[in-house]
């Protein structure tokens, strides 16, 4: 860690104590992951949690990159013996990268430019002569750099030499380029229209209200941005930026002319203004385009992340018999049954859609329910991929001929069909087609969402927008951040755990995760977390690291069933002992005992803080707690609805599926996902949608607008108001 841009960062980061920053960028040094140092190091941080400890590391990352872009640049400009005190401060000084680049420019290796070929033929004098604002003609004055040799064949031509002169010095400008971008991106529009004959290529018309589209830079929303993005990339639309060059011209005059007067003034006026015109107004349009892309994507990658954080933290259905049905129409239906901890049971294919022939349809009424009646199934878990909504009726009407209760689940089984060709699949059933696995996989994600979409690729689930228009490196990498929290907050069962789960946990590798699974395999479920120890090439780090994240149900002592880190179990044991209860007596009614401790006393006595005995208690409270227990439990249905059965003011209870910037898409048991726009999800001014709902919420919801042929449904969150003559 340097000192200096550890500086930078204290000065940066003033909500951050600096002992905070300091002791958070140290641990990180030392090996420890954000997980263990959120849960297990709250005293040395002062209670930060993930996203400030993140947000300490990027901004010590990013402080360290442009410290590391400066000295580039002074070591270069100084080579070329160009480097002034003024020049070197203002370098060092500046908190952007692009100023950086703005002040390097100058003196940046270019090809061979015209002012180039014009500085070797001697004209650099006359363009400083014109500076100068002479009384003179300068026509006269060019007389004089006249050069055959140098293709210097007239005055025309020397003048010309020195319009490019200043021109590309005009370029190079960088207050001048400072004060253009701020303000084109102030008072410039983006205009966007439609490629002539394009129209053709956009078929659905998914383009069509950008066909002739103009908004100010600084209104532009994210998902617009990207949208015309994707556009231009189908060669649909073209954008560009516009802007009034009055209040341009009017500045450059004001810097380069000021109240100077003479012969030279028409000249220096076309020289800033062809500057503009090649140089600054193009590379200020590509670096606002740039930008705007850039927060687009960034914003897009936000949301993908939240979605994603919601969808794997989704209540698990414990302890029930779940049946995965695979719909689908000429191939038949998969079924597969899951025992109560989600162990595969036993498969079926039934064929209740057409083409299949009226026998098969026939047979499908009996056969799905003797199957379910075999493996007494309490729930259904229905993929929402093609022929999801008619079987979906085909068992719904089942369900109303049992005599005991039987809940269906709609559930989201984007990836499904990835996961289930993959090669951990194969390795997990490989006497199974890949359709088969694909409903284990849907029948899984209801028992307990996030061991069983860890196993999938996360830029598949289908929560996000334009998820594949962003750079993919940035988004994996936000994914992996996403991932990584939300296994390490649920923590795993270690006798259970697949290699997919455990490889997201604080300290383990791919390899580490394998070794786990083998040596379980072999030596059998432990009952121990310190057997862990015995695993190959799991060190000492990587034990500290990841050991309070693995639960042990039933082994020898209760304690490795909590959160509880076991360099904290001498103190759980103090805690115990001053409350005079006994390891039998943690989960139960007497453990509320703890909560009545002076913890400040037992804090000295413990030497351990009072924020980590606070996390001991709670876990000596509550042993396998699963914070996912408070989050929305699936919405459980027996009848289906039809959009025509829709009408506007209709009431109804939906799961939100997926949550972008201008609105929530909700699910309301019928073939289409409605959409709440963002103005329908409060009374209230909403900035984000995600301030009001999060993917995986129950939420009751009211038609709107039915449009059956675009197989469109608007819906709202807000309660329609009743008046006397309702």
């Amino acid at each position: 860690m340097d000192n200096e841009i550890l500086k930078l960062v204290q000065q940066t980061l003033t909500n951050f104590k600096p002992q905070q920053i300091k002791a958070v960028l140290n641990m990180m040094d030392e090996g420890n992951t954000v997980p263990f140092i959120a849960r297990y190091r709250k005293e040395r941080t002062g209670d930060l949690d993930e996203v400030e400890i993140r947000d300490i590391k990027e901004n010590y990352d990013r402080l360290a990159s442009l410290e590391g872009r400066k000295a580039d640049v002074i070591k270069l400009i100084a080579e070329q013996q160009q480097l002034t005190p003024a020049l070197k401060k203002a370098i060092e000084t500046a908190d952007k990268l692009q100023d950086v680049e703005d002040l390097y420019l100058p003196y940046k290796q270019k090809r061979r430019t015209k002012a180039t070929i014009a500085k070797e033929a001697g004209l650099e004098p006359l363009a400083a002569w014109l500076l100068s604002f002479p009384k003179s003609s300068p026509a006269q004055r060019a007389q004089q750099f006249i050069n055959s040799e140098k293709e210097i064949s007239d005055a025309t031509a020397a003048l010309a030499g020195a319009h490019e002169i200043l021109a590309e010095a005009f370029g190079d400008n960088a207050q001048l380029r400072n004060w253009v971008r701020n303000e084109t991106r102030n008072h410039g529009e983006l205009v966007v229209k439609v490629k002539p004959k394009a129209k053709a290529l956009d078929e659905q018309g998914v383009y069509q209200q950008y066909y002739d589209f103009t908004s100010p830079i600084k209104q532009l929303v994210p998902y617009r941005v990207l949208a015309i993005n994707r556009g231009e990339k189908e060669k649909i639309l073209r954008a560009s930026i516009q802007i009034d060059q009055t209040g341009i011209e009017r500045y450059c005059h004001f810097r380069f002319i000021g109240q100077h007067q003479g012969p030279a003034v028409p000249l220096i006026e076309a020289a800033y203004q062809d500057a503009y015109k090649r140089f600054i107004g193009p590379a200020i349009e590509r670096e606002l385009r740039n930008e705007l892309s850039d927060a687009a994507d960034e914003q897009a990658i936000k949301v993908f992340g939240d979605n994603l954080y919601h969808l794997l933290m989704q209540a698990p259905l414990k302890g029930r018999v779940v049946l995965g049905f695979d719909p689908a129409y000429r191939t038949g239906c998969k079924l597969a049954v899951m025992d109560a901890n989600g162990k595969f049971l036993d498969k079926l294919v039934i064929y209740p859609h057409k083409p299949a022939n009226a026998e098969k349809r026939a047979a499908a009424a009996g056969e799905f329910k003797a199957f379910l009646e075999k493996y007494q199934v309490e729930m259904i878990a229905i993929g929402n991929g093609t022929a999801s909504r008619e079987s979906e009726e085909f068992v719904a009407n089942i369900l109303k001929t049992l005599t005991r209760p039987v809940y269906y689940v709609i559930v989201n089984e984007a990836g499904a069909s990835v996961y289930s060709a993959s090669d951990n699949a194969r390795a997990e059933f490989p006497g199974l087609h890949v359709e088969q696995r694909s409903a284990i996989s849907i029948g899984r994600r209801l028992q307990d969402p996030l061991a069983e979409l860890i196993k999938i690729d996360p830029q598949s689930v289908g929560v996000g927008q334009y998820q594949h228009d962003v750079p993919q490196k940035a988004l994996t990498a936000q994914l992996d951040v996403v991932i990584e929290t939300a296994v390490n907050q649920v923590g795993v069962n270690l006798n259970t755990a697949s290699p997919e789960l455990l490889t997201h946990i604080s300290g383990l590798s791919k390899t580490i995760a394998q070794n786990v699974v083998a040596y379980r395999d072999e030596n059998g479920e432990f009952s121990s977390r310190p057997q862990l120890k015995k695993v190959p090439r799991l060190g000492p780090k990587a034990y500290e690291q990841a050991v309070g994240f693995l639960r042990i149900v039933a082994g020898k002592t209760i304690l490795d069933n909590t959160d509880i880190h076991p360099e904290s179990y001498p103190a759980a044991k103090a805690l115990l002992k001053a409350a005079s209860l006994a390891t039998t007596d943690v989960g139960t009614a007497k453990a509320q005992k703890l909560s009545q401790l002076n913890l400040t006393k037992l804090a000295v006595e413990t030497e351990v803080g009072e924020l980590t005995l606070k996390d001991i208690i709670s876990s000596l409270q509550k042993p396998g707690r699963d914070v996912r227990d408070t989050m929305p439990a699936p919405l459980l249905r027996q009848d289906v609805l039809k959009m025509s059965d829709l009408t506007p003011g209709m009431q109804l209870q939906g799961t939100v599926r997926n949550v972008v910037d201008f609105g929530a898409f909700v699910d309301i048991g019928v073939k289409q996902d409605g959409l709440v726009h963002i103005s329908k999800l409060t009374d209230k001014f909403l900035k984000d949608p995600r301030q009001a709902v999060a993917v995986g919420d129950i939420v009751t919801v009211w038609v709107e607008e039915v449009d059956e042929q675009r197989q469109r449904i608007a819906l709202t969150m807000i309660e329609p108001k009743v008046t006397a003559h309702d």
